[in-house]
């Protein structure tokens, strides 16, 4: 049963939020680009500093066992939060970006010349340019889910271009500059048909819905930390047991390995195989809160009032003369993509800076989807569980102001 959820009692968690921007109330719809850290976060890594800090795995002193206690507590509760079917499935690294890059890098060895990688049209560049130089190093072809014009990716040309020489075909969840949810379920069943191998980027995707790695049957899903609110320089990488047992090493030096001698050198099991050097233990420490914290307020929950917001700003920003909304989906997330006429997106986003209001203005990093629809960016407003209606007044107000200083 969805839960009416309470908003101030949840902006009291988050003391960010607490401020002025340029003399005005900060109202932050940046969260697709990173969200804000509740308190339990902020303290859970101030206290690993004060009370903990040791390096992990190595030590058999207190402070490193109590700290590697803390950072395999982690491990976890991100297992069970994706629903990953052992520990040996989760893989720190330091964000979305560099767990698509470490499969990328290990996947030489199961694509050659006539072989292809399937992406889409809709990417964030971390989800592009992996491949791409994979596709350069093998001489395998790159070919695209093409996106109709509400920003969906086109299924019959998937089906047009997946054959048996596919060997990775890696889309996002939910698409960074459009708000797409993409029928990731569809693409994987599909191109495990050919015996292709799937990499889900689920970096917009967790913070806004359950994830279930099992139900999803994808073999690699990724994730960062600080967009599901805990810290920067984390993410996740879970990947299948039996891909990560065949994939080689990423990088080389301490804790990834079993035995180095001067001759030769063997790697640790899962999931140290690929956890080489001292990790970001702070920040894995803070993940865990995290999650906790969302989970404690309830995923669904979460989804069913970021859906009101979206809805309600939708409808209010429409209402605006020559506003025009990038990436119309049937299904979408909590966030809104638009341009103006007469209007650059870049001057927008400075007015309502000055208006203590932040959004992302630009490509974000998805340069091909602003060739798609012929534009040179979007401003893009992202929201979050703590953001509100009234909020969005605001914006709409702002964007009102801008536009008729602008025009």
């Amino acid at each position: 049963m969805i839960k009416t959820l309470d908003i101030a009692a949840v902006r009291a968690d988050f003391p960010i939020l607490h401020q002025e921007v340029n003399g005005k109330p900060l109202v932050y719809f940046d969260n697709g680009a990173t969200t804000q850290k509740p308190q339990v976060v902020i303290d859970a890594m101030a206290a690993y500093y004060n009370k903990t800090n040791a390096n992990v795995h190595r030590g058999v002193h207190t402070l490193s066992q109590l700290a590697t206690d803390q950072f395999e507590a982690s491990r976890e509760t991100v297992r069970a939060h994706i629903n990953a079917a052992s520990t040996k499935e989760i893989i720190f690294t330091k964000g979305t970006t560099e767990s698509i890059n470490l499969v990328a890098q290990c996947f030489d060895g199961f694509v050659e010349k006539g072989d292809n990688i399937i992406i889409s049209a809709i990417e964030h560049h971390s989800n592009i340019v992996p491949w791409q130089m994979l596709a350069a190093r093998t001489g395998a072809e790159l070919r695209i889910i093409t996106a109709n014009n509400a920003g969906e990716l086109e299924m019959d040309v998937f089906d047009e271009i997946l054959d048996s020489r596919t060997k990775m075909v890696a889309v996002n969840h939910i698409s960074n500059a459009l708000g797409t949810l993409n029928p990731v379920e569809e693409f994987i069943a599909k191109a495990h048909k050919f015996g292709a191998a799937v990499f889900i980027d689920g970096a917009q995707s967790v913070p806004h819905m359950h994830i279930n790695v099992q139900d999803l049957d994808a073999d690699f899903f990724a994730f960062s930390a600080h967009k599901v609110y805990g810290p920067t320089g984390v993410g996740v990488l879970y990947g299948k047991e039996s891909w990560l047992n065949k994939l080689p090493p990423y990088q080389f030096g301490g804790e990834m390995i079993k035995e180095v001698t001067l001759q030769k050198s063997t790697w640790a099991d899962l999931p140290h195989k690929f956890e080489a050097g001292t990790p970001h233990i702070e920040g894995v420490v803070g993940l865990k809160p995290a999650l906790d914290y969302i989970n404690k307020i309830g995923v669904e929950d979460i989804a069913a009032y970021e859906h009101e917001l979206l809805e309600y700003g939708t409808e209010k920003l429409l209402q605006i003369d020559g506003l025009r909304i990038i990436g119309t989906a049937a299904k979408k997330a909590s966030l809104i993509s638009f341009v103006v006429d007469g209007t650059h997106p870049y001057d927008i986003g400075m007015i309502l800076d000055k208006l203590g209001v932040a959004v992302r203005t630009g490509h974000h990093c998805a340069q091909p989807v602003m060739a798609r629809f012929d534009i040179p960016g979007t401003v893009r407003a992202s929201f979050s569980f703590y953001n509100t209606k009234e909020e969005i007044d605001i914006l709409v107000a702002g964007v009102e102001r801008a536009v008729k200083m602008l025009r």
